[in-house]
């Protein structure tokens, strides 16, 4: 249990702090920790169904979990996680498996209890990792579900990514009061409280927070209505903020394919983003949120628990699973 409620700092021998490193690389490493039976566990075809098999519930899963690891193999598995995030990313995804241990605390459960375990966690490989081949890996269980997509050696995707934490704030004990998306939680209610009421009565659709995000687990997800106040309808001040909450989703990955994302975001058009909200404007009460654009899909909500229980996801509506990259790769071969 220590050992995972340290995972800000040191997470089964891995450090957190995140370095710019080979990712097939990492992924090649991660496969030849394994023995012969967990790497036909492990590993699919690129092609697969199960490629867009994800879900962000407690649910049997395909792949391998860390139950199913040794010590250096979980080393090898956590590098690969690593070297595909940022360090904020990084903390984040082990932030949110140590809170399995203390949401088993928080509802009462046995210590040997199984529904409530920071080990149901799953790594898959899809394709071979390789420079000239596509292939992709993903980490998945309650609250986190991360699916990357990589060609020529360089991740294309990393999308749909989900982040959950519950609880949002925790209650009680030598944790109380962290905040595992903090910023996700801070952030909006900082923009939402700092419009005007006329703005306020173009962001916020309704007094009552929706139940869940709408795109839920939606192979394909797209636009939402209404879409709330536009970018462009902001104050300098404002668009500030604005922007401090998209970048804390979007600096989650790795740098290079931040960079990428933030790049393509810019270029379908800042003005045409917007954001959108429902619910309560303080803390303690049921809210959601949803940023959107002709290309991006942010959406948050916190209804749960007595609004103490964050779902939030990132889609890319072209790029989900590596969309765009297939479809170039398509062309190309049939040219």
């Amino acid at each position: 249990m220590t050992k995972l409620l340290c995972a800000c700092v040191f997470f089964y021998g891995v450090a957190v702090q995140a370095q710019s490193v080979d990712v097939t690389q990492r992924a090649n490493d991660f496969l030849l920790t394994l023995s012969p039976a967990l790497k036909s566990k492990v590993q699919y075809t690129w092609d697969n169904d199960e490629r867009h098999n994800w879900h962000f519930v407690p649910k049997d899963r395909n792949g391998i979990s860390l139950h199913d690891l040794s010590e250096k193999q979980r080393a090898a598995a956590f590098a690969l996680l690593k070297a595909s995030l940022s360090s904020q990313g990084y903390q984040k995804a082990t932030g949110i498996l140590a809170l399995e241990k203390i949401l088993q605390q928080v509802e009462g459960r046995d210590d040997n209890d199984s529904y409530r375990d920071p080990l149901n966690y799953y790594f898959t490989i899809f394709g071979t990792p390789s420079a000239d081949k596509l292939w992709g890996w993903r980490l998945e269980g309650h609250h986190l579900s991360l699916n990357f997509s990589t060609a020529h050696g360089i991740i294309e995707s990393s999308t749909p990514s989900f982040w959950g934490s519950n609880p949002a704030v925790v209650p009680s004990g030598n944790e109380r009061g962290k905040k595992t998306l903090k910023d996700e939680m801070d952030l909006g209610f900082a923009l939402i409280n700092a419009l005007n009421e006329q703005q306020l009565a173009k962001a916020r659709f309704s007094e009552t927070a929706l139940h869940e995000i709408v795109s839920y687990n939606k192979q394909q997800a797209e636009l939402l209505t209404p879409a709330g106040i536009l970018y462009k309808d902001l104050t300098p001040e404002q668009q500030q903020l604005f922007m401090k909450l998209l970048n804390t989703y979007v600096k989650n990955y790795e740098f290079g394919f931040a960079e990428k994302l933030m790049e393509k975001i810019k270029k379908a058009g800042i003005d045409k983003l917007s954001f959108a909200w429902a619910g309560a404007l303080k803390p303690g009460a049921g809210h959601y949120y949803r940023i959107q654009g002709p290309m991006l899909l942010i959406e948050y909500d916190n209804t749960q628990n007595n609004a103490n229980h964050i779902h939030s996801v990132v889609r890319d509506l072209t790029n989900d699973f590596a969309g765009d990259i297939l479809r170039e790769h398509y062309q190309k071969e049939h040219n």
